[in-house]
């Protein structure tokens, strides 16, 4: 698994190893809230949801699969996800 997370330069492996985070950060708060519509819609066909908490411009995110305590392949795949998402809009 860390190998999958060395291949997300933006995401931080929590000290635990059992969850990865990124702060996204937008122009705007439409931005970020359309940032979480396209991405919910995702987690939603994944079947997998992230943690998330917003404040105007800025999403932080935190991944983790609940059933296993720990990483999966699911939580690289919504990693990658997010982060062409928060790149069509400049993040």
């Amino acid at each position: 698994m860390d190998q999958g997370v060395a291949e997300l330069p933006d995401w931080s492996l929590r000290d635990d190893h059992t969850a990865i985070t990124r702060t996204f950060t937008f122009r705007n708060f439409s931005e970020a809230f359309g940032f979480m519509a396209e991405c919910a819609l995702v987690a939603e066909r994944m079947n997998h949801h992230p943690e998330w908490f917003n404040v105007y411009s800025r999403v932080e995110v935190l991944l983790t699969t609940h059933d296993v305590s720990g990483l999966t392949a699911l939580d690289l795949k919504l990693a990658r996800a997010m982060d062409r998402a928060a790149a069509r809009r400049g993040d």
